[in-house]
């Protein structure tokens, strides 16, 4: 009979999902950078990628207090999300609405992100991993404020410039 699986079974599977959500986002983010139009969208991917590479630390040292190796495992929806967005790149590449596309897929990864931290902190805290819960709240708060200013980019200029008819 198969061992009765637990909320810490599950608290260890999902954090080895979004370790691997994290380093293939990390290996991503370079080509949206490159394929972006505006200045403040490079940016906003380039601080990004700063801060992801902050949140796998914390991530190993998630691993760490539970007494794991850190590894990830395939996520299926962070590849689904990365495939979207290279798609996005290649069909609205050298046109006006790339950007807005770009910002789409980026949130879609976010939101997809602060689901999943939102919810392993929630096990954490449950499970008594305190220390654990604050890095992950750590980056649960870094993962909304990146979507506050995705959306802040969007509304400020990349909407309205893929309303026109040619890029930027």
């Amino acid at each position: 009979m198969a061992k009765e699986k637990t909320l810490e079974d599950l608290f260890h599977d999902t954090l080895k999902d979004i370790y691997y959500a994290e380093r293939k986002i990390l290996k991503a983010l370079p080509k949206m950078q490159r394929a972006a139009q505006s200045d403040d969208l490079k940016a906003a991917f380039e601080k990004h990628k700063g801060e992801t590479e902050g949140q796998i630390e914390r991530l190993q040292q998630v691993f760490e207090i539970i007494g794991k190796r850190a590894q990830g495992k395939t996520c299926e929806a962070i590849e689904g999300l990365v495939a979207e967005g290279e798609e996005i790149m290649d069909e609205f590449k050298d046109t006006a609405a790339l950007d807005a596309g770009l910002v789409s897929s980026a949130q879609a990864v976010e939101h997809y992100e602060i689901a999943r931290y939102g919810t392993l902190k929630r096990w954490a805290t449950e499970l008594g991993l305190d220390d654990a819960a604050a890095l992950l709240d750590a980056t649960l708060q870094e993962e909304t404020t990146t979507d506050a200013a995705l959306t802040k980019l969007a509304d400020a200029s990349a909407n309205a410039r893929a309303k026109s008819t040619k890029a930027a």
